[in-house]
Order: C-alpha cells, then sequence, then structure tokens
C-alpha cells in the first residue's frame, strides 16, 4: 500500500481545486455576461416585419429590377463564444456573401464550424424571403441556458452590402427566460462594398471597412439611398419579435398573435411615418444666346432640370428656368 506523506496529500489537494477551478471557468459565459440559471430548454417563435415602405423611404425606393424585398433571415442560438455580426468589427467572409449577394453556404458553414469547435452554437434556423419590403416572415427555434443569445442577419434586397440583423440578443434573464422581446432595426453598412445607392455597381471596399450603422446623416453624401439631412434619425427599416412558446406534453402552442389573414400586411401600418423628401435639381445650364432686335436690350436664358420630385410634404422644386437681360450679339 502507498503511504501518502503529507506533503503529497497537500499537493493532491491543490491539484484537485485548480480542476475544479478551472472546470467551473470553463463553463462560465465570456466577458463576465451574467450566468443564465433558467430551465435549460425554452422554445421560441421570431417574427420578422418589413417596415421598408415607399411612404417611410421615399429616396430612390425601388420599383422594379429588383422591386424593393428581403432576402431568406439566417439566425443562430449560441454562447457568448460565438460572433455572427457585430458593430464596429470586420465582417467574415460568410457575412460579406451573405450581405452582397444573398448567398448563405459560407456564412452557415462558418456557423457549423464554430458549433463543432467550440461547442458555441446550439440551433441554427432561418425563415422564407419576404417579396415586398412591407412583409412578415417567421420561424421557430431553440435556445438552452448555456446558449441563450440569438443572433441574425436579413440582406435588404437590393443593395450594395446592407442588411439588417440582431447581435447576440440575450433570451435569458437570470433565473427565467424573457417572455416576449420586441427589437426595431435599422440598416447596416457590412463595409465590403462602397456603393452609395440600393442599385449601385459592385464596388469593393479597399481595405475593407468594419460594419457600421447607416444613419439619415452617414455616410453624408447626398447620393446615399438613405440620407435624409432633415431627420434627426432613420425610422425604423424593419422590426422583429421574439416570443417565447408554451411547452405542453404534446406541442407547443404560441401565445395568441392575430396574424391571420393578414399575409405580407404590416400590423401598425396606420403608424408608418411619413419621411419628407425635398426636392432636389441640377445645377444651371450655361446661358443661351442673347437674342433681341438692334439698339434695345434683349434676353439670355438657362435651365435647370429636376433630379429628384419631392414627396410627404417635402420641399418643393425652385425655378427650373431664369431669364435676365443682355445686350445682343447679333441683332436683326
Amino acid at each position: 500500500m502507498e503511504t501518502l506523506t503529507p506533503a503529497t496529500v497537500q499537493g493532491r489537494a491543490l491539484w484537485a481545486l485548480l480542476l475544479a477551478t478551472l472546470g467551473s471557468t470553463a463553463s462560465q459565459p465570456l466577458g463576465g455576461d451574467s450566468v443564465c440559471t433558467a430551465r435549460p430548454l425554452a422554445k421560441y417563435s421570431i417574427t420578422f416585419t418589413g417596415k421598408w415602405s415607399q411612404t417611410a423611404f421615399p429616396k430612390q425606393y425601388p420599383l422594379f429590377r429588383p422591386p424593393a424585398q428581403w432576402s431568406s433571415l439566417l439566425g443562430a442560438a449560441h454562447s457568448s463564444d460565438y460572433s455572427m455580426w457585430r458593430e464596429n468589427q470586420y465582417a467574415s467572409n460568410g457575412l460579406r456573401d451573405f450581405a452582397e449577394r444573398g448567398e448563405a453556404w459560407a456564412l452557415m458553414k462558418e456557423i457549423e464550424a464554430a458549433g463543432e469547435k467550440l461547442q458555441s452554437v446550439h440551433e441554427v434556423f432561418s425563415a422564407p424571403a419576404v417579396p415586398s419590403g412591407t412583409g412578415q416572415t417567421s420561424a421557430e427555434f431553440e435556445v438552452h441556458a448555456r446558449h441563450s443569445l440569438v443572433s441574425f442577419v436579413v440582406r435588404i434586397v437590393p443593395s450594395p452590402d446592407w442588411f439588417v440583423g440582431v447581435d447576440s440578443l440575450d433570451l435569458c434573464d437570470g433565473s427565467r427566460w424573457r417572455e416576449q422581446v420586441t427589437v426595431d432595426l435599422h440598416p447596416h453598412d457590412a463595409g465590403t462594398d462602397s456603393g452609395f445607392t440600393f442599385s449601385s455597381p459592385n464596388f469593393a471596399t479597399v481595405p475593407q471597412d468594419t460594419v457600421t450603422e447607416i444613419t439619415s446623416s452617414s455616410p453624408s453624401h447626398p447620393a446615399n439611398s438613405f440620407y435624409y439631412p432633415r431627420l434627426k434619425a432613420l425610422p425604423p427599416i424593419a422590426r422583429v419579435t421574439l416570443v417565447r412558446l408554451r411547452q405542453s406534453p404534446r406541442v407547443f402552442v404560441p401565445p395568441a398573435m392575430d396574424l391571420a389573414g393578414r399575409g405580407n400586411e404590416i400590423l401598425d401600418s396606420l403608424s408608418v411615418p411619413e419621411t419628407p423628401l425635398d426636392c432636389e435639381v441640377s445645377l444651371w445650364s450655361s446661358w443661351g444666346l442673347c437674342e433681341g432686335p438692334c439698339g434695345k436690350l434683349g434676353a439670355k436664358i438657362r435651365t435647370r432640370y429636376v433630379r429628384v420630385q419631392p414627396a410627404n410634404h417635402g420641399a418643393p422644386c425652385p425655378e427650373l428656368e431664369e431669364e435676365a437681360q443682355c445686350i445682343p450679339d447679333n441683332c436683326v
């Protein structure tokens, strides 16, 4: 029988304490996040509502080839070890492909790899595309106490590399699951394409920029499709609602939500904001020839044209023609 000295006993006790400490640390979320102690599993419905209407966003609103619409929704339930996207950080290759072309394969492979390597992804979910700017789509997914965060992305179509989404929204509140969460969504730029308008041709951003929120004044360029300098903030372009589903012994029964028969209709369509769009005109042309009889003053004219028609009580267009007196060059 092995004889244990006091030093050996103390050493083994310290080793056991170290292993216990490491195991406890490994099970905690990163970044000092709070620990979720809620019941291990919960199921949620996610409803994405597009609010991208011509009334709310009149500037360069896409009407054809293609008209305003939304891509399919791609999301994941995960732990804090994984990040699908984040403001002020660089987009992954998968997010770039999704934001620019709506191709989800690379992003799904990235999510799958994170799940296999770090055990950080509990479930991947998706919802169908919305064929108009003001429709709805929905899906269901499951979260776990160790994977209580949800992230998703939806591409704005058409656009250079613009999308909306949620980054690491925690559905756990300490010892309980949140019953319902609603988030207004605003457009983001993936930082991989430098186009200013919905229909801009492909123009890669070199070097790549970080993911940023698009606002009414940023990028501060009049050609930008979301540039509304009169607004302090853009109205939400979409909204997402997550509702916890009640589990019965046989089926999950969601709380009553009056969605029947509404199809792609926005639930709060009466409250859609009217974003004023001011008239925009070109620069003046050169003055025309001075015409008139000899010995008298003549007249010359210059013109300009409307580049953007006003909408929703925006500033009206100014005069498009101006006349000035002159001395005729070739009088008759």
